[in-house]
């Protein structure tokens, strides 16, 4: 592994992932001036130190028909007009893509402080709309022909294929929707905190949790959501000269890993046929955070904010972070290893399923989150003690991932 720059996190901002925008007579570009000023303030700088922007967005053609969206910043806050802005698109884990430019733009000494953000809104048309729309992250014309729910279908299969290959029990993904459920209402952000989610909803019952596609259920699914997420990251330099005026704790990013593979799921499955893994080039994206970190055992983390677009993905991440061996993510399941008061606990903030899904913003989301774990200002959803927290975002079916490692300052 080369020599990583240090890149700190000091702050920033999540929007409420309970609103609805167009309700509240709001567009896209309310959404960008709110995430960009609560972030900016957040983090305890002004707007005027700000030398390089990231936005993440993955549908704003879609459900807007906003492209562009680099340059909205300046549009809505013009004191960062002349700022250079980019906009980058890796479906889900366009929010970790970013995060990555930023952090090369730090390591690299072109910029000492870098504004990341992520936006999306999704709740302006009916869900057959919006499935179609999310359905171009798949390859399309390759896969998930027929199928009205693309994303519900590929995971279902990914279900499939985890139970032919090591055995699958249905209470385990059961069981990790309702752990998530159960976390994000005490997440004063979370899309579902007032959500009334009795144990019927966790089960097989055809009424409380209905069928989507194959094994893939109701609360088996992430959200569909409107809300903005930001980050300020800053060099080594910056925070040696700055430091001393931040109001507040910062982070440093101390291990990441970004890997690609092809976009269809099945190109996948044969590729790790012979392989311990069913997504081997996770477990790489994992490792090379880890390496970069120092981080030589899951378990040194104290916790770790995944990508669990349904509940087979947090299954998945659950071996290829390597809490259990290949194919046992149940057992960590079943023993309550994962769940917020146990041994390692993951998506203590609800994560996708119960916190919210903005596609563009969720991977800027784990990474504040975990910035609020380890500086212990996760306010009513706080790992006692944590010091180092993972995350995982990946885009469409794992075919972007990147992984980090956040450690307090």
């Amino acid at each position: 592994m080369t020599t990583q720059q240090p890149v700190w996190i000091i702050g920033g901002y999540q929007s409420d992932f309970a609103r609805n925008f167009t309700k509240e007579s709001l567009e896209i570009s309310d959404l960008v001036k709110e995430t960009t000023m609560g972030t900016v303030a957040g983090a305890g700088i002004s707007t005027g130190q700000v030398e390089v922007i990231h936005v993440a967005n993955a549908m704003g053609e879609f459900y807007v028909k906003q492209g562009h969206l680099g340059s909205m910043v300046a549009s809505v806050v013009p004191e960062l007009a002349g700022i250079p802005s980019t906009r980058h698109e890796a479906a889900c884990a366009s929010g970790g893509v970013a995060v990555m430019a930023a952090m090369a733009d730090i390591e690299s000494g072109r910029y000492d402080v870098a504004l990341v953000l992520g936006v999306e809104i999704e709740r302006n048309v009916p869900g057959a709309v919006g499935a179609g729309f999310l359905g171009a992250a798949a390859w399309v014309g390759h896969e998930g022909q027929g199928q009205d729910f693309v994303w519900p279908y590929t995971f279902s299969q990914i279900a499939e294929e985890y139970d032919r290959r090591y055995g699958l029990r249905d209470e385990h993904l059961r069981r990790i929707g309702a752990v998530n459920f159960a976390n994000a209402k005490t997440n004063p952000k979370a899309q579902t905190r007032g959500w009334a989610t009795p144990p019927e909803c966790f089960s097989a019952d055809d009424d409380a949790n209905p069928q989507v596609v194959g094994r893939v259920r109701r609360y088996d699914c992430s959200q569909v959501t409107d809300g903005g997420a930001g980050i300020v990251v800053v060099s080594d330099r910056w925070l040696r000269q700055n430091g001393a005026t931040l109001g507040g704790p910062v982070a440093r990013i101390a291990g990441w890993g970004q890997r690609n593979t092809s976009l269809r799921l099945q190109d996948k499955f044969d590729a790790s046929a012979h392989a311990d893994y069913v997504f081997p080039h996770v477990r790489d994206a994992i490792g090379d955070a880890f390496s970069r970190a120092g981080v030589e055992d899951v378990f040194a983390l104290d916790g770790i904010e995944t990508h669990d677009c349904f509940t087979i993905s947090q299954y998945l991440a659950i071996d290829h972070f390597g809490i259990t061996k290949p194919g046992c993510s149940g057992d960590a399941v079943e023993a309550g290893i994962t769940e917020r008061d146990g041994v390692l606990p993951i998506n203590p903030s609800g994560g996708l399923i119960g916190g919210g899904h903005p596609v563009g913003a969720t991977g800027v989301r784990m990474l504040l989150d975990s910035y609020l774990q380890v500086t212990g200002q996760a306010s009513g959803y706080q790992v006692e003690g944590a010091r180092r927290f993972a995350t995982l975002n990946f885009g469409g079916s794992t075919a972007t991932v990147v992984c980090t490692v956040i450690e307090a300052g």
